[in-house]
């Protein structure tokens, strides 16, 4: 309970800092209170489900998990439960992204946020992270905004940028970044270079799924 206390609000923080936190709750008022809550599900998730790294004073948290683990139907559950009628632009997000999740398995970094001028202790945070996955052979898969993916923290930690997820309506690119086993070189080992993924979405079940768009 206190790693979560003090984890999700910079989970939050970083949230609220980047494109992604406005196209998920536009409302600039009810903002803080939705990712407050967004980010502690996605932490307590994280300390239940995967792993939580972290550093002494709690300036830098990441949260993995082992893509093939991460039970989809209970998560999308507890989405709705926590976020209410917030959930569904989650929900959304959480689709695209899924879409097109490499089909191999890999480690996947569901978030990494840092304190202001944290960059290199988030660096060293997931190195001493990337060696256990060096040791098991497995590649690394994360998403990242911005547009400039090979010139920041995870390029140079060995990430290399695919196309981008396209969030719509009207919202940013999320960069898919891939880090290659040790015995992959530099090859993509299951992630497709390329992807394009301007689709609708339709409810199914009480969840929204990407459906492919039509042909002409």
């Amino acid at each position: 309970m206190a790693d979560l206390d003090v984890l999700s609000p910079l989970v939050a923080e970083s949230l609220s800092a980047g494109p992604v936190g406005g196209w998920l709750v536009p409302d600039v008022t009810e903002r803080p209170e939705v990712l407050g809550r967004y980010a502690r599900l996605l932490a307590s998730w994280g300390l239940e489900h995967g792993q939580v790294d972290t550093t002494g004073d709690r300036s830098v948290v990441a949260v993995w998990h082992r893509r093939s683990e991460v039970p989809a139907a209970a998560w999308m559950y507890d989405l709705h439960r926590v976020l209410g009628r917030h959930a569904s632009r989650f929900a959304l997000w959480h689709a695209y992204v899924d879409a097109v999740v490499p089909q191999v398995p890999h480690a996947y970094l569901a978030h990494l946020a840092a304190r202001p001028g944290g960059d290199e202790t988030a660096r060293a945070l997931l190195t001493a992270h990337h060696r256990v996955l060096d040791g098991e052979g497995l590649p690394a898969y994360t998403e990242v905004s911005g547009g400039r993916p090979r010139e920041g923290l995870l390029a140079g930690l060995g990430y290399e940028p695919r196309s981008p997820i396209l969030l719509e309506p009207d919202g940013p690119a999320l960069w898919r970044m891939w880090r290659p086993g040790p015995d992959s070189g530099r090859a993509c080992g299951g992630l497709p270079p390329r992807v394009r993924l301007r689709r609708r979405v339709t409810p199914v079940r009480g969840r929204l799924v990407p459906v492919p768009p039509r042909s002409p």
